[in-house]
């Protein structure tokens, strides 16, 4: 049955809320912020002298502020390496028909209903040098006991398992969705021509999951470099020695610590530019790869 909108404007209307709030919410605050980056603002935004691009100047010739940059993409690329497989892995195995197989699935993806700061919460006691159950293990097994929290390399280890660990449930139920949509008959078609279950895996499995790995490929992405504030709040505050101190949690602190709103907002427009330009990438380079439908 043909569907159509009976009236000229009725389409326009039904889209109306939305457009608002996307103005609002997303337009809006992102000109003014563009807006404000040109700007050196003072104490509580009492003043506001127009600056041009100095903002940006200083930005990328201060060493620290590279560093920064340099880092998030460190602690996105590991994250997304860490998590992807392993969510795929698990999802391969809760796909199977096996007894309770819901239970295990509702406890695979349960981390995902915490916040970032939940996370960053139960895994910062995890973690702890002196009672966390982690070194206990380590202790007991290897006779270490790492100090997770005044390491730099550690605390940025830290702060990388604790994210991929919150993305796991996420990533598992779009892995098992997309599992579950491809054509039984593909495979076993397969299984009839001689294919064992790695070969069915590589050549059926993966392309036909294109369309998943490339969604959560931009979604973990965007966790990565936007939602991480809280947890590293809570673990680290950005250090020890600046070792966790990634874009967002150092735009953050600039703005609502420190009070520099220009310069807060002048990271916030080159952050939004990486993350699309990154994205940008992604859509151009696995375009080809990436193959929709079952058949």
């Amino acid at each position: 049955m043909q569907s159509y909108f009976s009236g000229r404007w009725t389409p326009y209307l039904l889209i109306t809320p939305m457009a608002i709030v996307c103005l609002l919410f997303i337009f809006y605050p992102m000109v003014e912020t563009t807006i404000l980056s040109l700007y050196k603002v003072s104490f509580f935004g009492l003043k506001k002298i127009y600056i041009g691009f100095e903002n940006y100047r200083n930005l990328f010739t201060s060493s620290d502020y590279l560093h920064t940059v340099w880092l998030s993409f460190i602690f996105a690329g590991a994250v997304m390496v860490l998590t992807m497989p392993v969510s795929l892995c698990l999802a391969l195995l809760a796909n199977q028909k096996i007894r309770g197989i819901t239970i295990y699935r509702i406890f695979l993806i349960w981390p995902y209903a915490l916040s970032f700061a939940a996370a960053g919460t139960i895994w910062f006691y995890l973690f702890n040098p002196t009672v966390g159950i982690i070194n206990y293990l380590l202790n007991l097994g290897f006779g270490i006991k790492p100090d997770w929290v005044s390491d730099r390399t550690l605390a940025l280890l830290m702060i990388m398992i604790t994210t991929s660990w919150k993305m796991l449930g996420y990533n598992i139920v779009f892995y098992l969705a997309g599992l579950q949509n491809i054509p039984m008959e593909i495979l076993d078609a397969a299984g009839i021509d001689g294919a064992n279950a790695f070969q069915k895996f590589r050549k059926i499995t993966l392309p036909l999951l294109g369309p998943t790995h490339f969604f959560l490929f931009i979604m973990n992405l965007l966790s990565c470099f936007f939602e991480s504030y809280g947890m590293i709040a809570i673990m680290t505050k950005g250090g020890p020695d600046y070792a966790t101190n990634i874009m967002i949690f150092k735009l953050t602190q600039d703005g609502f610590t420190y009070f520099n709103s220009g310069y807060a907002s002048a990271q916030s427009v080159i952050l939004f530019v990486i993350v699309c330009t990154l994205t940008l990438i992604q859509f151009r380079t696995t375009e080809k790869l990436v193959h929709y439908g079952g058949a």
